[in-house]
Order: structure tokens, then C-alpha cells, then sequence
């Protein structure tokens, strides 16, 4: 069994460490029956490590994740750390690594499963088939930006302030990314801004338009603006494809279409950074469902996500389609079954069964079996 590829793995907080016990199974799983193998490092991060280090990110986990060929990653956050200092919030750990891995491709992809259709909010018809992906850049914008704080004005009024900011090169590398996924998809591209009102909305289509120009004219490219994006992922989803924008609008639209599938719980993440000399990228996956406090320690949570994060893991770092495909095609087969956390229990549940967090990983593990 291969075992010299690097894996960081942080479960983080609220129901990270339960979702991520589900999907060291299929780890196991896999080291055993297909030899894929990793030398697996744990951490902590988030409310978990600011408990214990009085930060929500050591400098020795960074180390840590920037050494590894991927980083696993579960979920931060929690009302116990409402009233840390801004700079401490369990959140900024996420954000660290975001910022100095370099992760400026954000991969969110949104699928209906035919076994969940009833699940989501808008009528069958208009989400069967949906299999969109949104590529979100993830380490500029006003999450980064400079100057940003809060400040007393001259008037005597407390104001608080976040700037906006792209350069042009932060523009075209996440385009790049997107019209390079298109390619391997539909061949077609919306990019997505607000360039009517704000100037690094023009700077943005002006520089998809020109990179489109330049090296990818075999891709449809589309514009449409963020706020009639978001009307038209409620109105005809399917009508798009490879959806690239920047890291607010990315944040509210990925989050939109993720209710589109029916659940947070179902939905994985890739977070991308450049490719080395050798093809290497640093890497970070995660569900976008969060850490779910409400449910945290009582089994109730939806591993799906999370397992769907490992596949996409093998995908992007590892080049294992093939096990990818076999892990995806696992987790779509139990919904098929019938198998439901509470989460998916809206809608037709007719010859639907109930189960736990610990269940549904089993049931994926049992279908891992039986497919292989």
C-alpha cells in the first residue's frame, strides 16, 4: 500500500469531528481494498485550538498544512466563542489558511441527485438534472481587502468600513481556472459581477473578456450581473454550468445554489491554490454546511458532504477519478436505497429510512463493498 502522500487532517469544531470520523473510514476503506494509502497528520484549528493554544491556528498547524499534499478539512465555530477578540475568532484559522496556502480557487459544486429531488425548495422539474459549479475566489476581495475597520468620523458617528480590491493578475488566475474546468464540462463560462455600479466589477469583465480573447475563445463566455444571477439560479438553474466570480458574490450565490440540492449537508468544497513546477497544488476540501452547533455530539449530522470533500480530494490532488467516481457513485446509490439523515427528511419520504450520522457512514462503506 502507497502511503507517501501527505494528509492534514483538522475536524475542527461542532460537528467537524463527527463527519470526519465517518469519512476516515472510507479511508481505511480504501487503503485496504484499492492501496491508497496517506501518512495522515491531525490538528486542531478553529474553537478547538483557541481552547487550547489561545489561537484559533498554531504556527506549527500552518507548518503543517503547508507541507501536506492536501488538507481534510472539517468545520469552525460556535456560539462558545461569541465573545473572542475579532482577531482570535475561530473563523480567522480558516482564513489564515486560506490567505497563506494561496487558495484562490474556490470549487462549489452544486448537484440534485434524482433521490433528492423532492428535497429541495423549487419544483422538480426545475432542479432535476441541476449540476452546476461555482468557482469562487477566495483570498482577495473585501474579506482581504485594505483599509478596514470601524472609526469615530468627524461628525462624532462610530462607521465601520471594508474595501474592495482585485488586481488584475487576482482576476485572470480564477478565470483561468474556470474556463479550464469548462473545458472538461459543457465548454461554457458565466462570469458574474456588478460591473453597473462598482469598478472592480468593470475591471472584472474587462479582464475575463480579454483572457477569454487571449487563450480561450473555444469557450462560450457569458456576463450577467451578481443580483440577476442570483434571480436566475431560483428561475432556470440549468441553464448554467461553470459560474466564476469574486469571493462575496461567490460566497451568498454558492450558498443560494447549495439550497437548490435540498441540503447544506450534501454539498463539498475544493479550495485551489496555483500549480507548481510539477504540477502540484496546495489544497484545502471542506463541506459548506458548517459546524452546526444545534446538532454538534448527538449523531444527527449528514457525513455526506464531508465524504463527497474526500472525493473531490482524490480528484484535484491525487488524480483518482476512478476512485473518486466509486465514492460519489457509493453515496448516490444509498440515497437511492433510501437512506436519510433528518436533514433530507422533507419531501416525498415515502420508503425512506431514518438514520444517524454513524449509520450513513457505514451505508456508504457497506455500498463501497458491493461496488467493488
Amino acid at each position: 500500500m502507497a502511503s507517501n502522500r501527505n494528509l492534514l487532517v483538522l475536524p475542527g469544531d461542532g460537528i467537524g469531528p463527527e463527519v470526519m470520523n465517518e469519512v476516515r473510514k472510507i479511508i481505511s476503506w480504501m487503503g485496504k481494498k484499492r492501496a491508497i494509502g496517506f501518512d495522515i497528520k491531525e490538528d486542531l484549528v478553529g474553537g478547538a485550538s483557541l481552547d487550547k493554544h489561545d489561537t484559533p491556528l498554531t504556527d506549527a498547524a500552518m507548518k503543517n498544512a503547508l507541507d501536506a499534499d492536501a488538507v481534510l478539512f472539517g468545520s469552525v465555530g460556535g456560539p462558545k466563542w461569541d465573545t473572542a477578540d475579532f482577531s482570535k475568532k475561530p473563523e480567522r484559522g480558516l482564513l489564515r489558511l486560506r490567505k497563506e496556502m494561496d487558495l484562490f480557487a474556490n470549487l462549489r459544486p452544486a448537484k440534485v441527485f434524482d433521490a433528492l429531488v423532492d428535497a429541495s425548495s423549487l419544483k422538480p422539474e426545475i432542479v432535476k438534472g441541476l449540476d452546476i459549479m461555482i468557482i469562487r475566489e477566495l483570498t482577495s476581495g473585501v474579506y482581504f481587502g485594505e483599509p478596514r475597520g470601524r472609526q469615530t468620523n468627524a461628525q462624532g458617528e462610530v462607521e465601520a468600513f471594508d474595501t474592495q480590491r482585485y488586481t488584475v493578475g487576482e482576476i485572470r488566475r480564477v478565470c483561468a481556472v474556470a474556463f479550464e474546468l469548462a473545458r472538461k464540462r459543457k465548454n461554457k463560462v458565466l462570469s458574474s459581477e456588478k460591473a453597473n455600479v462598482m469598478h472592480t466589477g468593470v475591471l472584472w469583465r474587462e479582464e475575463a473578456t480579454k483572457l477569454h480573447k487571449e487563450k480561450y475563445s473555444d469557450v462560450k463566455l457569458e456576463h450577467m450581473y451578481a443580483d440577476a444571477l442570483a434571480m436566475q439560479l431560483l428561475r432556470q438553474p440549468k441553464e448554467f454550468d461553470v459560474i466564476v466570480t469574486d469571493n462575496l458574490f461567490g460566497d451568498i450565490l454558492s450558498d443560494e445554489a447549495s439550497m437548490l440540492t435540498g441540503s447544506l449537508g450534501l454539498l463539498p468544497s475544493a479550495s485551489l491554490g496555483a500549480p507548481d513546477a510539477t504540477g502540484r497544488r496546495k489544497a484545502l476540501y471542506e463541506p459548506i454546511h458548517g459546524s452546526a452547533p444545534d446538532i454538534a455530539g448527538k449523531g444527527l449530522a449528514n457525513p455526506i458532504a464531508q465524504t463527497l470533500s474526500y472525493a473531490m480530494m482524490l480528484r484535484y490532488s491525487f488524480d483518482l477519478g476512478k476512485d473518486a467516481d466509486m465514492v460519489e457513485l457509493a453515496v448516490e446509490n444509498v440515497l437511492k436505497a433510501g437512506y436519510r439523515t433528518g436533514d433530507l427528511m422533507v419531501g416525498n419520504t415515502q420508503g425512506t429510512k431514518k438514520v444517524g450520522t454513524q449509520e450513513m457512514g457505514d451505508a456508504i462503506v457497506k455500498e463501497l463493498d458491493r461496488l467493488a
